[in-house]
């Protein structure tokens, strides 16, 4: 089995096992609930609603370095459409998401001395409900990529936060999820939905995320991975060059394991270029974003902890002004992108190959950081310049 197959292998995984504990806890808390409540609906709802939102914070912290932590077609598909996810994944990822969900749904009831499955009668119709449908996802699908795009770190809290709410201002208590509404129609608990109810609620919700989709791309123009042409507003970032330049530059910085130097440099870029610069990061060979990263980018007060390692392949269909290489293998199995990006090659040592203890690593991730923030200072100088470089 290819490398490549390996990794979509891990990642479907991931997202198998996440939706299946998410909807454990959706189901799970609702039977436990009704147990425990005494017939208090309210009480009941609250108990559901503290529990799944406490538990998908969990599960996105876990998971979302290795698969995105989506657990939900909805934010899978959007997420391809803007480019931050390859087309080529989402039939893994959405038959992943409903057969956890499904298991999920299954364990739930197991635990409880119930059978694996059984009808829902419980009725969620009528126009206000799906309504709500579309409300939670519009919501949920706007808070992951506003918050994710000011500051990533905090999507996980930023997402259960919105569902705690959710659960509770919208009529439907926020499904916002087809994966979770197909699970839910084989529970015939608290947290049941009627087969016959189910497709409204999915439309709304399919509706919601397509709309949330084209209002968070009016807000903030193209996303950082989406466009393939430069179009946008006119940025605000250094330089008197800002006053008159269409769009931005579109800035696409590559490594082997995009674990580390890449991801620095997408930080410090992103930090320091302001919207003068829309910038990715992406590796040949795609691992795990590394902690000591993190922890000497924060040392800036810059939060990468949000950042994902993404494979080389999700970006084949765009264009960019830059390609930038930061490691010498990326510099050589580099593909051609299409029109005419400009390339650069800065050669930086793997910091990540520094043997010993906490602090040696720490040294060695800090220097290589302090190399990449000097050669961004000047590509940033000169970029803003009144008469940028040719390539």
């Amino acid at each position: 089995m290819s490398g490549q197959r390996v990794d979509l292998l891990r990642r479907a995984m991931a997202e198998a096992v996440g939706t299946g504990f998410l909807l454990t806890a959706v189901v799970g808390s609702g039977i436990m609930a009704e147990r425990l409540a005494a017939g208090n609906i309210a009480l009941t709802l609250l108990a559901n609603t503290l529990a799944t939102a406490a538990t998908l914070i969990a599960l996105i912290l876990v998971f979302e370095s290795i698969s995105g932590a989506h657990f939900n077609p909805a934010v899978t598909l959007v997420a391809a459409w803007r480019m931050d996810h390859r087309w080529g994944d989402v039939p893994a990822y959405l038959v992943a998401q409903l057969a956890g969900a499904v298991a999920g749904v299954a364990a739930a009831h197991l635990m409880f001395g119930l059978p694996s499955f059984a009808r829902s009668q419980h009725v969620r119709a009528g126009g206000g409900q799906e309504f709500g449908e579309f409300i939670a996802t519009f919501g949920l699908i706007a808070v992951i990529h506003l918050c994710g795009r000011g500051r990533p770190g905090a999507v996980p809290y930023a997402v259960g936060a919105y569902i705690a709410g959710a659960y509770w201002f919208t009529s439907s208590t926020s499904f916002a999820n087809p994966a979770v509404t197909l699970a839910r129609m084989l529970t015939n608990t608290f947290a049941g939905i009627r087969p016959a109810d189910a497709p409204g609620f999915m439309l709304a919700e399919a509706a919601g995320a397509m709309a949330a989709t084209y209002f968070v791309t009016f807000l903030c123009g193209q996303s950082l991975d989406q466009a393939t042409n430069r179009v946008g507003a006119t940025p605000a970032g250094p330089g008197d060059r800002a006053m008159t330049a269409p769009a931005p530059i579109r800035v696409l910085i590559l490594c082997t394991g995009n674990s580390a130097r890449s991801q620095m440099a997408e930080g410090l870029l992103r930090a320091e270029g302001g919207r003068w610069f829309l910038v990715a990061s992406a590796g040949t060979h795609p691992t795990a974003l590394r902690s000591e990263a993190v922890s000497v980018m924060r040392e800036l007060g810059i939060d990468i902890s949000g950042q994902k390692s993404k494979s080389l392949d999700v970006y084949r269909g765009a264009s960019w002004d830059w390609v930038i290489t930061v490691c010498d293998h990326a510099a050589q199995n580099c593909p051609v992108f299409p029109g005419s990006a400009c390339r650069l090659h800065w050669s930086f040592s793997d910091p990540a190959a520094v043997k010993g203890g906490e602090a040696e690593r720490l040294a060695a991730f800090r220097a290589i950081r302090d190399q990449i923030r000097g050669k961004l200072g000047e590509f940033i100088a000169e970029q803003s310049g009144p008469q940028p470089p040719s390539c």
